[in-house]
């Protein structure tokens, strides 16, 4: 499991990372660090040897049940741990392909819709309570994680391809256009799309492609944590 060092750790780069990533001079810097700080919120089975990671650390000892369960009873989020993993992979997959690269998601690259067994396409902003329940209920686990390792692995292609000067290069509202035409984002959502639009390259690579999975990934295992004490308590109770 990550300790306590280990996100100081993390955010400390990251820290570091946001004070180079415009620097034309530190380009090649920024990319490592970024790639290396980007695995670790990956399973440790995308291969790139960063040990223990984020997503390790949810999933380690994590049954179905927990990671389906919604509403949640947690201080800073009510959804599910399935939303949250599918809510990341959405936003990085659009912000690094539609925004940065101006490419096909890696959504209808390879039949994720049907593999993941739902139909929302969006980011998952202002989704509903009945929406976020059936995706809880029924997304196909497997097929989800595989996504998001998909998703990540075009983001380091993405990012290793950028040449000194194009993280400082501003967001293009066609790109931005692109959110609404393909479903991305859905229109009681559209204050995402307007602040994406005042970004950078560099913008978007210090948030939707690394400390927003960072911050859900921890929302992630607080989740984890209270159900596994819900669990324990009434065991305890029992032998009391």
């Amino acid at each position: 499991m990550m300790d306590l060092e280990q996100r100081r750790a993390w955010n400390e780069k990251h820290k570091m990372l946001t004070e180079i990533i415009s620097k034309p001079k530190e380009h090649v810097q920024a990319v490592e660090l970024f790639l290396t700080n980007h695995a670790l919120l990956y399973s440790s089975k995308m291969g790139y040897g960063v040990g223990p990671t984020f997503e390790d650390s949810v999933l380690e000892n994590l049954d179905e049940n927990s990671l389906r369960r919604y509403p949640v009873n947690a201080p800073d989020t009510k959804n599910s741990i399935a939303w949250h993993f599918w809510h990341i992979a959405r936003i990085e997959d659009m912000t690094m392909n539609i925004l940065v690269a101006n490419s096909q998601q890696v959504l209808y690259s390879d039949s994720w819709l049907q593999k993941m067994n739902i139909r929302f396409s969006h980011s998952g902003n202002n989704m509903s309570d009945d929406d976020i329940a059936e995706l809880s209920s029924r997304i196909d686990i497997g097929a989800l994680l595989e996504y998001r390792i998909a998703v990540g692995k075009q983001t380091r292609r993405i990012i290793s391809s950028l040449q000194p000067g194009e993280f400082k290069e501003k967001v293009q509202e066609s790109r931005i256009n692109r959110l609404f035409d393909e479903n991305a984002i859905l229109q009681e959502a559209c204050g995402i799309a307007e602040y994406w639009s005042k970004k950078t390259v560099a913008g978007l690579v210090l948030m939707p492609a690394t400390r927003h999975n960072f911050l859900h990934l921890n929302k992630c295992i607080r989740i984890k944590n209270k159900l596994q004490k819900e669990i324990k308590s009434p065991l305890r109770l029992a032998l009391s």
